[in-house]
């Protein structure tokens, strides 16, 4: 929690000097580089949303390597340079709201509300964004799980020169409902990334921290030749053990490194070693896993649409250390492996619908689990503009994890499915009314908070009234 402020708020500063230093070298009048589209503030808080430059030398740094996310705005609502506020009321029903708590399923009714307040600002050489969002929920009948939320985020991008791009992220959040979310920060992420955090493992009302962070920086020294790397970190921690019983803190430090060759315009192939240490901190000792990848990929982005689709692939090694457990009788053990690692991701823009699909299979953390895994994700988000006031979305993910090293683990494997499906109307410039349901289903058998009660409905009522304005205009 810490770490996660010094960074939020060493990344302000710096990008409040680099906008003081750009308005002063760049007028606003002058054309800004293409903006990251859309705040985005999911548990596992994304880089700059993919947007292809339309410069004819300048290269885009495809999403395998980048770890950019797909937008689910609307190509119509795109903008930038402007500040954003607004509050939120939402309601919702949930058939399971003591989920690991209680041998039988207990109904609530939960209320809750949450200012937030967004800056966009783009030059010729920056692009910054910051949001944050607090809120509060508070419960009709379990009142023991009245918490508050807190959400914050910054990207952060500065081409240092006409050839060298810096980048910087980082995001976090607390949180006693990971349901409950303002509706412009749970955009349904999607990422063609190969460095995402696992956080396929839910705990739909347990008080959490999660925080995700990056820093990378290319250099294209070529017309059609792009080398670059980066930094990565995640951590979750559950706040009270007792409401999770099963499940772990874990952390991930990473690094990446990649060459990108463009063969035509609006194609990218090339080469990228990937490093990962994964951390679970079980109830005795610490199990870690580390890892080492040489990746191949192919991207096809065209400049003169918003579609894109990403290929990547290769093998991985993985070392993982187990730490003894008394309680499960088990002794320390050591296990290395080669193993296959590939995904594929999609996105599509359009005036008024938005697409964007992804998968992955790879070793990751456990998000929670007894240590790491060999995942195998899959997310999808739609939206389409019915009328011109009533919009539909459609959002889905499946997790399949299996815990690596001692065979016993087995018994913690498990997946996750869920889907969410909700209609957003206009009440005129600044109101909004959100409908929607919600679908949980995961199967751990050994995880008592999920396998008592592995399934959750949910449906919801929200309210938000909200206001922009321009910047340097």
């Amino acid at each position: 929690m810490l770490r996660s402020g010094w960074i939020i708020v060493g990344l302000s500063l710096l990008s409040g000097m680099v906008l003081a230093q750009s308005q002063t070298e760049n007028p606003p009048s002058q054309s800004p580089v293409p903006a990251m589209v859309g705040v985005n503030n999911s548990s596992a808080p994304a880089d700059e949303s993919y947007n292809p430059d339309t410069s004819g030398d300048r290269m885009v740094t495809p999403p395998p390597v980048s770890g950019q996310t797909y937008p689910i705005a609307l190509g119509s609502e795109e903008r930038s340079n402007y500040l954003r506020a607004g509050i939120s009321f939402m309601t919702a029903y949930t058939d399971n709201a003591l989920a690991g708590l209680s041998s039988k399923p207990v109904s609530d009714v939960s209320y809750s509300i949450a200012p937030m307040i967004a800056l966009d600002e783009s030059t010729s050489r920056m692009h910054a964004e910051l949001s944050y969002a607090p809120g509060y929920t508070f419960y009709q009948k379990t009142s023991e799980l009245n918490a508050q939320d807190q959400n914050a985020s910054i990207q952060f991008q500065y081409r240092l020169s006409p050839h060298v791009t810096f980048s910087a992220m980082d995001g976090f959040r607390k949180t006693s409902n990971i349901f409950n979310q303002v509706p412009d920060l749970n955009s349904g992420v999607v990422s063609g990334g190969v460095q995402q955090p696992n956080f396929s493992i839910y705990t739909p009302i347990a008080n959490q921290l999660s925080n995700s962070g990056k820093v990378g920086l290319t250099y294209q020294y070529a017309l059609n030749d792009m080398i670059g790397g980066s930094g990565t970190f995640s951590n979750l921690h559950y706040l009270d053990q007792a409401q999770v019983p099963g499940l772990f803190d874990s952390s991930t430090q990473g690094g990446l490194a990649f060459y990108s060759h463009r063969v035509a315009k609006g194609q990218y192939v090339g080469v990228t070693y990937a490093y990962q240490r994964l951390l679970a901190y079980p109830s005795e000792g610490l199990a870690e896993t580390q890892t080492h990848a040489a990746l191949f990929f192919y991207t096809f982005a065209p400049t003169s649409s918003r579609f894109s689709i990403s290929l990547f692939g290769g093998p991985q090694y993985s070392d993982t250390a187990q730490p003894a457990d008394p309680a499960l009788k088990l002794a320390a053990s050591e296990t290395k492996m080669w193993t296959p690692a590939a995904g594929a991701s999609l996105g599509w823009q359009a005036p008024r619908t938005s697409f964007a699909l992804s998968y992955a299979h790879m070793i990751s953390s456990g998000g929670g689990l007894i240590g790491a895994v060999k995942s195998d994700a899959a997310t999808l988000s739609a939206r389409q503009q019915l009328t011109r006031t009533l919009s539909a979305s459609v959002t889905g993910s499946y997790g399949q994890n299996n815990v690596i090293g001692n065979p016993l683990f087995g018994a913690y494997n498990g997946h996750s499915i869920s889907e969410t499906a909700s209609l957003l109307q206009m009440i005129g410039q600044h109101l909004t009314a959100q409908l929607g349901y919600t679908r949980l289903h995961q199967s751990y058998g050994n995880i008592a908070a999920i396998s008592s009660n592995p399934d959750t409905n949910r449906e919801f009522v929200g309210i938000s009234y909200q206001f922009s304005r321009p910047l340097g205009r």
